[in-house]
C-alpha cells in the first residue's frame, strides 16, 4: 500500500512532537533530578540525605542477593560497611506505567568498597520511583551483574 506525502509528513511531525514533549516533561525532569540526588547521597552518605530520597518502604536487592530495607541500607552506607566510590550510567531509561510510579531501567558501571575490598562491576538494573506527598522517592532496586566484556 502506498502512503501519501501528507501522511509521511504527519507521521514525522507527530514523532518530532513526541520527542520534544518527552524532553520538556516536568515529571521526567523531576525523577531524573531525584536520581541525581540519590547518586550524590550514595557517594557521600548522611542519614539526612538518604532519608530524604529513600522511601520508607524501600526494598533494595543488591546484585549479591542481599536485600536491604531503608533502615539497613542507611546503616550500611553511613557506617562505612558499604561505600559507593563510583557510579556511571551506561544506559538509563524511564517509563511511567501508572500515575505516581516511574520505572528506571538500564545498566551502570559501579565501584563499591566493602569488607572484602573494591569491586568493579557492570550492573543491569530495574529501579522503581514513587511519588510520595508530591516528592519522588526511591522505592525499589533490583540488579544483576553483567559479564565482563570479552577482550579483543
Amino acid at each position: 500500500m502506498k502512503s501519501s506525502p501528507f501522511a509521511s509528513l504527519l507521521c514525522l511531525a507527530i514523532l518530532g512532537f513526541s520527542f520534544l514533549h518527552a524532553a520538556d516533561d516536568p515529571q521526567l525532569a523531576a525523577v531524573k533530578a531525584a536520581d541525581v540526588a540519590r547518586i550524590a547521597a550514595l557517594k557521600s552518605p548522611s542519614r539526612d540525605s538518604l532519608g530524604a530520597i529513600l522511601s520508607d518502604d524501600l526494598r533494595y536487592a543488591h546484585s549479591s542477593g542481599t536485600v536491604d530495607t531503608k533502615a539497613s541500607f542507611i546503616e550500611s552506607l553511613t557506617s562505612g560497611k558499604l561505600k559507593y566510590a563510583d557510579y556511571d550510567y551506561v544506559e538509563q531509561n524511564f517509563t511511567f506505567p501508572a500515575p505516581g510510579i516511574a520505572l528506571m531501567t538500564g545498566s551502570a558501571r559501579v565501584k563499591v568498597v566493602n569488607a572484602t575490598g573494591e569491586i568493579n562491576m557492570v550492573l543491569a538494573y530495574l529501579a522503581v520511583w514513587r511519588e510520595e506527598a508530591g516528592k519522588w522517592r526511591f522505592l525499589a532496586w533490583q540488579s544483576c551483574k553483567l559479564p565482563a566484556p570479552k577482550a579483543p
